[in-house]
Order: C-alpha cells, then sequence, then structure tokens
C-alpha cells in the first residue's frame, strides 16, 4: 500500500501549532490571574484594565537597575552625550 501525500505527518508545522498554542494558553492563564487579582483588590476598570493589559510585564532586578549597563538606550534617536 502506498503512503500518499496526506497521509505524511509535517512535523514542524506540528510543533509550530503546539508552540502556538501552549503561549496561548500562558497569556490565558497570565491574564485570568491578573484578573483575579484586580477583583481581589476591588480595582476600578481603568485599573482593572491597566493589570490586565501589563500582566506579561516582570518587575525590574536589581541588576537591571542599579549600575548596569542597557543594551538599549531609552530613546535611540537622541544624540548621545559622550
Amino acid at each position: 500500500m502506498a503512503m500518499s501525500q496526506c497521509d505524511v505527518i509535517d512535523f514542524s508545522a506540528l510543533e509550530r501549532e503546539l508552540q502556538v498554542a501552549v503561549e496561548s494558553e500562558r497569556r490565558h492563564q497570565r491574564e485570568n490571574d491578573a484578573k483575579l487579582r484586580a477583583v481581589c483588590q476591588r480595582a476600578s476598570y481603568d485599573q482593572f484594565r491597566d493589570l490586565v493589559l501589563a500582566c506579561h510585564m516582570k518587575p525590574l532586578e536589581k541588576k537591571d537597575k542599579d549600575g548596569a549597563l542597557r543594551k538599549q538606550p531609552w530613546n535611540p534617536v537622541a544624540p548621545s552625550n559622550k
């Protein structure tokens, strides 16, 4: 019995689809957690919305703010003072 093109599994496509599904689930979970925190805090609608929109952000660590060199300048268009 010969194998047709329809029977061939595209593993790279399956992996991409899995990665998209995993990231979608992570995003859903982050947003849901943020919504629950906002409700517990009795946030206003604007605060609720801001908490959900910013839920993907992570707090800075001490090494990120104390004397560490920045890889990306805040305003790459502005002339350097060096």
